[in-house]
């Protein structure tokens, strides 16, 4: 079986950051996956309640943004517990996402309310939430976005 691209990336040296994982045409469409990475691969991850509380605040918010809403195709959890990534229709560079991460993670570390989605109807883990630990996640990661660099945006070689 051919080994998928995202495994062929050396997660030994990958960087907190924001990454072009993919662009794939679909027909005359074109999609750009982004790797949100917000934890050092086999080092750390993140608390499964942070991370479910991160994507219905930056899924409701991005859906919701006014430049980028008709465009998010997908905001969701890796599986390694390490990050999240983005789906967006159009060809978009890291540092072109960078503006709207940052108004995202900020608006998850500044939250404060009723968390959208969670009730037994809406979602399939309801009780599954932590917001403390999720506005932590956010505001540690909209630090690296803020001071991001080359070796925050690009693969390792």
């Amino acid at each position: 079986m051919k080994k998928i691209e995202s495994f062929t990336v050396d997660h030994l040296r990958l960087n907190l950051g924001v990454y072009v994982s993919r662009v794939d045409q679909i027909g005359a469409e074109t999609v750009t996956t982004f790797d949100l990475r917000m934890k050092y691969p086999n080092k750390e991850r993140l608390d499964n309640g942070a991370i479910h509380t991160l994507e219905h605040l930056i899924a409701t918010f991005v859906r919701n943004d006014e430049e980028f809403a008709s465009r998010i195709l997908y905001f969701g959890p890796m599986g390694c517990l390490t990050g999240m990534y983005l789906l967006v229709h159009g060809v978009y560079t890291s540092e072109e996402i960078l503006p709207l991460l940052k108004r995202a993670f900020a608006f998850a570390a500044d939250y404060n309310g009723e968390l959208p989605g969670v009730s037994a109807i809406e979602c399939g883990n309801y009780e599954l939430h932590n917001l403390e630990g999720a506005k932590l996640e956010a505001a540690a990661y909209l630090e690296v976005l803020s001071h991001a660099g080359p070796e925050n945006l690009n693969y390792p070689q």
